[in-house]
């Protein structure tokens, strides 16, 4: 049975989990595990006390990122413009895409009990909540689904993974949140 932390131990293991999330955009899911304990100003023996192996810390930053994301999504649910609510999470959503250094891809295994939860799922159901909220509220264009407003997104960080263009990313995002908005369109749909 797990006891709970002491408040001294929940520091530490959110110090580590908040390096560990800076060390590996930098430096990829390989980065230095030194390099995190010193950044979390731990020593390595309290980084693995709190995780044993490089793919639990993996693991807590993806955790990390994830409920951090769509706990912005929950935010911004309650927000008076359906339509700048999904841009701003859109926007969030591909900034999470783009900084992994391929985090995602090391953890890709990860079964929902590991982490807690299924991440796609979750993901997808903050999309669907967003999207259906701009959908009701008339701004967003019936016709499109959660996933296929994901994929675009995924789309936009893979093809812009390698650019020396700063301004591309969020060019592209505005783009597609131009052709997902029914006012922009003129309130008609797509032929």
């Amino acid at each position: 049975m797990d006891r709970p932390l002491r408040a001294h131990a929940r520091r530490n293991q959110a110090r580590v989990v908040a390096a560990a999330r800076e060390v590996f955009a930098e430096a990829g899911p390989e980065a230095s595990l030194n390099e995190i304990a010193r950044r979390a100003e731990v020593g390595p023996g309290t980084l693995y006390r709190h995780f044993p192996t490089r793919r639990a810390l993996q693991i807590a930053v993806l955790r990390d990122r994830i409920e951090a994301l769509c706990g912005r999504g929950d935010e911004l649910l309650t927000s008076a413009s359906p339509d700048d609510a999904l841009a701003e999470w859109l926007r969030a959503f591909l900034a999470h895409a783009r900084s992994g250094q391929g985090l995602g891809g090391a953890v890709m295994t990860v079964a929902p009990d590991e982490l807690g939860f299924d991440c796609h799922e979750r993901i997808m159901d903050t999309a669907a909540r967003l999207l259906g909220n701009a959908q009701r509220s008339g701004s967003a264009r019936a016709d499109l689904s959660p996933g296929d407003l994901l994929q675009l997104v995924v789309g936009i960080a893979l093809a812009t993974a390698q650019t020396d263009d700063a301004d591309e990313p969020d060019r592209l995002l505005g783009i597609v949140l131009d052709a997902v908005s029914q006012r922009r369109r003129g309130g008609g749909s797509a032929q």
